[in-house]
């Protein structure tokens, strides 16, 4: 069976997070990746050489560049004919493009996967990720959703995929990109990263939350991320959220500062490799998931850990 994977870039550069879909998508069978952008040529050429990837699909279009999913969904569902899965990364693009193209096909989507059982039977957490559930489907097509942090990403290079051109789908003129806002950093990729250093209310507020954490992520080579309630009180910028309802990371190391361990900020992170967690309360919950627990004043905790990390 062949497995269409729908690629996630920026016209430039491939985003890493497409590798763990690819890798997932290969153990359904052969893996077809599709690029749709607007001079996207260089990213075509970085998606025929990933592992595992047998064909590259290539169109090109302005009306593509912003990757919309009102341009995309019906590009996607002229080519589903040859295909019996749909698939994409849970990212926040993913998430936002494959529930228009399952509704356009008028086939079911499975979302964020956590593991394939067989060509019919997956598994998925449910109840913020208290619970994993296991849905099977013989639907003829499907569309899925695969959780980056739950699967290894292949190679970026080593393969030698065909490419294919295809024409861009009509122009549906239902949406336009008006701008982009990101957030510019050295640092890595905070679902990409190998050690993230995350901060929560207890800091109270954007200067304290800068002043005492990018020290510690400096020290470490770490990515910052932040719980939802450090985000609302807008001491960090929704980028870095970490959460059900933000990014989900699987670090080798996880180090949550002043975060209590609300169900909805667990859910993002719980994969994490080892957890580190420092708090006053000697109670919250976040304790019940850390591998290494330390409890105290966190502005005193912070510059100690980061002064020894220096020596």
């Amino acid at each position: 069976m062949t497995t269409l994977v729908i690629a996630e870039h920026n016209n430039q550069t491939l985003n890493p997070a497409t590798l763990h879909a690819v890798g997932a998508a290969s153990r359904l069978g052969e893996v077809h990746l599709l690029v749709a952008g607007d001079n996207a040529a260089e990213v075509v050429n970085q998606a025929r050489q990933v592992e595992g990837v047998t064909k590259v699909l290539s169109t090109d279009a302005s009306y593509y560049a912003g990757g919309l999913a009102e341009e995309l969904a019906p590009l996607v569902v002229s080519l589903a004919a040859d295909y019996r899965y749909i698939a994409a990364t849970a990212t926040a693009a993913g998430k936002n493009l494959m529930p228009r193209i399952a509704a356009l096909l008028d086939c079911s989507q499975i979302s964020d996967l956590t593991e394939i059982v067989n060509e019919n039977t997956f598994i998925r957490p449910i109840y913020a990720g208290n619970a994993f559930v296991t849905v099977s489907s013989d639907e003829p097509k499907l569309v899925l959703t695969f959780r980056a942090t739950a699967f290894d990403a292949v190679a970026a290079q080593g393969g030698n995929a065909d490419v294919v051109d295809i024409a861009p789908a009509a122009e549906q003129g239902l949406s336009r990109l008006v701008r982009r806002e990101l957030v510019q950093s050295d640092r890595p990729e905070l679902t990409q990263a190998r050690v993230v250093v995350a901060g929560g209310r207890a800091l109270g507020g954007a200067e304290q939350f800068d002043a005492v954490l990018t020290p510690l992520a400096d020290a470490l080579g770490a990515a910052i991320g932040a719980s939802r309630a450090a985000v609302d009180a807008e001491y960090a910028p929704n980028d870095y959220q970490v959460g059900q309802t933000g990014k989900v990371v699987a670090p080798e190391l996880y180090i949550a500062v002043g975060i209590s361990g609300a169900i909805q900020h667990i859910a993002g992170m719980q994969d994490s490799k080892v957890i580190v967690a420092i708090n006053k309360d000697p109670d919250a919950p976040i304790f019940n998931v850390a591998d290494y627990g330390l409890v105290g004043d966190l502005f005193e905790i912070v510059p100690q850990l980061t002064t020894a990390l220096k020596n």
